[in-house]
Protein backbone atom coordinates (compact mmCIF):
# COMPACT_ATOMS: atom_id res chain seq x y z
CA UNK A 1 0.00 0.00 0.00
CA UNK A 2 1.60 3.17 -0.97
CA UNK A 3 0.95 6.55 0.70
CA UNK A 4 -0.99 9.05 -1.72
CA UNK A 5 -1.05 12.07 0.27
CA UNK A 6 1.34 13.64 3.59
CA UNK A 7 -0.39 14.05 7.01
CA UNK A 8 -1.39 17.45 7.14
CA UNK A 9 -0.49 20.36 10.03
CA UNK A 10 0.83 23.32 10.48
CA UNK A 11 5.20 22.76 9.30
CA UNK A 12 6.30 25.66 11.15
CA UNK A 13 5.16 24.49 14.65
CA UNK A 14 7.77 22.71 16.07
CA UNK A 15 6.05 21.80 19.34
CA UNK A 16 2.50 21.23 20.80
CA UNK A 17 1.75 23.97 22.42
CA UNK A 18 0.07 22.66 25.27
CA UNK A 19 3.25 20.56 26.15
CA UNK A 20 3.36 16.88 26.43
CA UNK A 21 4.83 16.27 30.14
CA UNK A 22 4.29 17.75 33.78
CA UNK A 23 7.14 19.82 35.64
CA UNK A 24 10.14 17.79 37.27
CA UNK A 25 9.57 19.04 40.16
CA UNK A 26 6.53 21.31 42.35
CA UNK A 27 6.42 24.64 42.68
CA UNK A 28 7.60 24.14 46.96
CA UNK A 29 9.81 21.44 46.18
CA UNK A 30 12.58 23.95 47.52
CA UNK A 31 13.68 21.05 49.83
CA UNK A 32 15.15 18.96 46.86
CA UNK A 33 17.62 21.69 45.73
CA UNK A 34 19.00 23.59 49.00
CA UNK A 35 21.18 25.04 47.01
CA UNK A 36 19.19 27.44 44.74
CA UNK A 37 16.73 28.08 47.76
CA UNK A 38 19.61 29.70 49.16
CA UNK A 39 20.65 31.44 46.39
CA UNK A 40 17.04 32.60 45.43
CA UNK A 41 16.36 33.92 49.23
CA UNK A 42 19.89 35.24 50.05
CA UNK A 43 19.63 37.56 46.92
CA UNK A 44 16.95 36.99 44.27
CA UNK A 45 18.50 39.42 41.99
CA UNK A 46 21.88 37.70 41.27
CA UNK A 47 19.41 34.04 40.51
CA UNK A 48 17.26 35.80 38.05
CA UNK A 49 20.53 37.26 36.29
CA UNK A 50 21.73 33.97 36.31
CA UNK A 51 18.39 32.01 35.27
CA UNK A 52 17.92 34.80 32.34
CA UNK A 53 21.73 33.82 31.15
CA UNK A 54 21.17 30.16 31.15
CA UNK A 55 18.14 30.75 28.60
CA UNK A 56 20.60 32.50 26.48
CA UNK A 57 19.04 35.91 26.93
CA UNK A 58 20.64 39.39 28.99
CA UNK A 59 21.28 39.15 32.20
CA UNK A 60 19.58 42.50 32.72
CA UNK A 61 16.55 41.39 31.50
CA UNK A 62 14.52 40.62 34.80
CA UNK A 63 15.01 43.92 35.33
CA UNK A 64 14.33 45.27 32.18
CA UNK A 65 11.20 43.70 30.82
CA UNK A 66 7.68 44.65 32.37
CA UNK A 67 6.44 40.57 33.15
CA UNK A 68 9.69 39.32 32.70
CA UNK A 69 9.51 36.33 34.99
CA UNK A 70 6.34 35.19 33.55
CA UNK A 71 7.77 35.59 30.13
CA UNK A 72 11.11 33.35 31.48
CA UNK A 73 8.55 30.88 33.17
CA UNK A 74 7.08 30.69 29.84
CA UNK A 75 10.41 29.95 27.67
CA UNK A 76 11.45 27.35 30.34
CA UNK A 77 8.24 25.58 29.90
CA UNK A 78 8.36 25.92 26.12
CA UNK A 79 11.58 24.67 25.95
CA UNK A 80 11.30 21.90 27.65
CA UNK A 81 7.90 21.14 26.23
CA UNK A 82 6.01 20.94 29.82
CA UNK A 83 1.94 21.38 29.64
CA UNK A 84 0.46 24.96 30.85
CA UNK A 85 -0.76 27.76 29.64
CA UNK A 86 0.73 31.57 29.87
CA UNK A 87 -2.10 32.35 32.78
CA UNK A 88 -1.54 29.55 34.93
CA UNK A 89 2.33 31.15 34.54
CA UNK A 90 0.92 34.27 35.60
CA UNK A 91 -0.71 32.99 38.62
CA UNK A 92 2.28 30.76 39.77
CA UNK A 93 4.06 34.10 39.44
CA UNK A 94 1.71 36.16 41.21
CA UNK A 95 1.40 33.85 44.60
CA UNK A 96 4.82 33.17 45.16
CA UNK A 97 7.70 34.07 42.99
CA UNK A 98 10.70 32.86 44.93
CA UNK A 99 9.11 29.47 44.94
CA UNK A 100 8.85 29.73 41.27
CA UNK A 101 12.58 31.15 40.29
CA UNK A 102 13.93 28.42 42.31
CA UNK A 103 11.51 25.76 40.45
CA UNK A 104 13.26 27.08 37.15
CA UNK A 105 16.61 26.32 38.22
CA UNK A 106 15.76 23.05 39.03
CA UNK A 107 13.96 22.31 35.69
CA UNK A 108 16.62 23.88 33.76
CA UNK A 109 19.00 21.46 35.82
CA UNK A 110 17.07 18.52 34.71
CA UNK A 111 17.38 19.84 31.22
CA UNK A 112 20.92 20.26 30.97
CA UNK A 113 20.37 23.70 30.98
Amino acid sequence: MAVVTQPTGNPNLLVRPEGHRDWSTGKFGCATDCGSCLCTWCCLPCMLCRLAERMDECCMMPFCVLGSLVAMRTKVRTMGGISGSICKDCLSVACCGPCIVCQMSREMDNMGL
